[in-house]
């Protein structure tokens, strides 16, 4: 499993490293598009056998994780607080994407049409939204 992160951690470098040496020096688009493809290619099937890998435990595991009754419990809350987590940071980020593609055509109405300030704050309350969606499943989750 250590091999897998660490081939994991050199991809996801490599891809950064290639962005910034072809940011400075101006190379072939075409190039940087097919090292890059094949690099996150490469890292979805690494994913896929990490999965696997973790998943692929024999029976000898799950009489040893019987005997561990109170760690698997403790995974299990474990997973609770990294499902809140996500849910949140996801429904903040998919939020601030919204608000930014509503709030900059809001501003733009709002220089031609002063009127449109009402119509356009709702809008944007709306995009605002989703991040407070996000937040309630993090509660709901957590409250179990």
């Amino acid at each position: 499993m250590k091999i897998i992160i660490a081939i994991a951690l050199v991809l996801v470098l490599s891809i950064v490293g290639v962005g910034v040496y072809g940011m400075k020096n101006n190379i072939n688009t075409n190039k940087v598009k097919c090292f890059v493809g094949a690099n996150v290619s490469t890292f979805f099937l690494l994913l896929i056998a990490a999965t696997i890998v973790l998943f692929s435990g024999s029976t000898a595991d799950a009489a040893e994780v019987a005997k561990n009754a109170p760690l698997a419990e403790a995974g299990v809350s474990g997973l609770k607080y990294l499902s809140a987590a996500l849910s949140t940071g996801i429904a903040s980020i998919g939020a601030g994407i919204a608000v930014a593609v509503s709030g900059s055509a809001a501003i733009g109405a709002i220089s031609e049409n002063e009127k449109l300030l009402g119509k356009t704050i709702i809008f944007v309350g709306l995009a605002e939204g989703i991040a407070i969606y996000g937040l309630i499943i993090s509660i709901m989750i957590l409250g179990q």
